[in-house]
């Protein structure tokens, strides 16, 4: 059964950095493209970044720009390195597979909080 662990999150002002870690276990992380999805109160959460195993990146208009996505498969982790973080970003950011390649795992992690203060 797939785990996702996600950490890195804080609260940071108006335009710093956090860098988001994901540690999936359970499953063959190498063949999976993952994203790194976020939901804010009372909205859906949205796919914000994915990588592919060929490591070829995809990022919301939102976050282009801004936003990094990397894996290290050697150690079954995704980052994402958030630069220039807007008040807006505020929301708990998880990760899973990519869901525009396939199905979403059915099981999420517990997520990161990530609160950027104006």
């Amino acid at each position: 059964q797939v785990q996702l662990v996600e950490s890195g999150g804080g609260l940071v002002q108006a335009g710093g950095s956090l860098r988001l870690s994901c540690v999936v276990s359970g499953v063959t992380f190498s063949v999976n493209s993952i994203g790194w999805y976020r939901q804010a109160p009372g909205k859906q959460r949205d796919l914000v970044a994915s990588i592919n195993v060929r490591r070829t990146t995809n990022y919301a208009d939102s976050v282009k720009g801004r936003f990094t996505i990397s894996r290290d498969n050697a150690k079954n982790t995704v980052y994402l390195q958030m630069n220039s973080l807007k008040p807006e970003d505020t929301a708990v950011y998880y990760c899973n597979r990519d869901r525009g390649v396939g199905a979403v795992w059915p099981t999420w992690g517990q997520g990161t909080q990530v609160t950027v203060s104006s």
